[in-house]
């Protein structure tokens, strides 16, 4: 084992002090321009990552969504992981390769995250089309819409189902559930994923690599050891990003490809340099 002796350690580095600034100020701007009754501006729509089928999506959002956060302890929770490990890494690796890193985490989970929502987004845009491709037909246009409300559980009214399917050619009627269901799917398909998680859960898997023994105070309390503690938060994440419940907003699988992108950086890099495994 190598004692970890930096020649210059900073509690707050450069790169990690002026990520703190940066994703403070997008979320005061969030908190100030998009929050209120008429929001000036969205956030959300502009800068956060969307599915690449969505129209809202734009390449940007790659980079961009790294930087907005949904509320205030998503932010607290992320920027505190940040300093507490990434300070760390920063005066190991200095301020261009952590940033460097950092960048490459935060890319890496918004594609990896992209190829699972593209996955599961595709039958509802299946059966979407499904329904659009019926309204010539009153009668296979209403079973198109009841079987998709009822796949989805949108909570249709079965009474009004039942007065629909008696009367398909109630264009009022129809275009209501028409309606309700294009709200269901733009909804889903339009859905946004901010925050820096991905890139921080790649600075959480370099550390646990590179400092597996060293001991991480839970809570201020309990004492665990890193490797221990990266191997049950990772099978926690993996767990519930296959278990893909409905109420689940959490991107999961940005956070497993973050870490993962980030275990491999880290790696590599350390093939050639031995020295920086403590």
């Amino acid at each position: 084992m190598t004692e970890f002796r930096p020649s210059r350690f900073e509690i707050l580095p450069i790169i990690v002090k002026n990520l703190l600034i940066i994703n403070g100020l997008f979320y005061l701007a969030q908190v100030t321009f998009s929050k209120g009754a008429v929001p000036i501006f969205s956030f959300e729509d502009t800068l956060a990552l969307h599915a690449w089928q969505s129209d809202l999506f734009k390449p940007w959002q790659l980079i961009t969504h790294m930087f907005l956060h949904g509320d205030f302890y998503h932010i607290l929770g992320n920027m505190f992981a940040l300093w507490m490990f990434g300070s760390i890494l920063e005066n190991v690796w200095g301020a261009k390769r952590f940033l460097t890193f950092y960048l490459i985490c935060g890319l890496g989970a918004a594609f990896i995250h992209l190829l699972f929502l593209s996955y599961e987004l595709t039958p509802i845009m299946k059966d979407y089309a499904l329904v659009l491709q019926q309204q010539n037909d009153p009668m296979a246009f209403v079973d198109a819409m009841t079987s998709f409300g009822r796949k989805y559980n949108m909570g249709f009214n079965e009474e009004a189902l039942v007065f629909l399917k008696a009367d398909p050619t109630n264009n009022l009627m129809t275009d209501k559930v028409l309606e309700a269901v294009t709200t269901y799917y733009n909804n889903r398909i339009n859905t946004a994923t901010l925050g820096a998680s991905g890139a921080v859960f790649g600075i959480l898997a370099a550390f646990v690599y590179l400092f597996p023994n060293t001991y991480i105070y839970l809570y201020f309390l309990i004492p665990v050891k890193a490797k221990w503690l990266g191997l049950l938060y990772f099978s926690y994440e993996l767990f519930f990003a296959l278990q893909n419940s409905a109420g689940d907003n959490v991107a999961r699988w940005a956070h497993i490809g973050g870490a993962i992108v980030g275990l491999l950086i880290v790696i590599t890099w350390n093939k050639t340099n031995k020295k920086t495994l403590y």
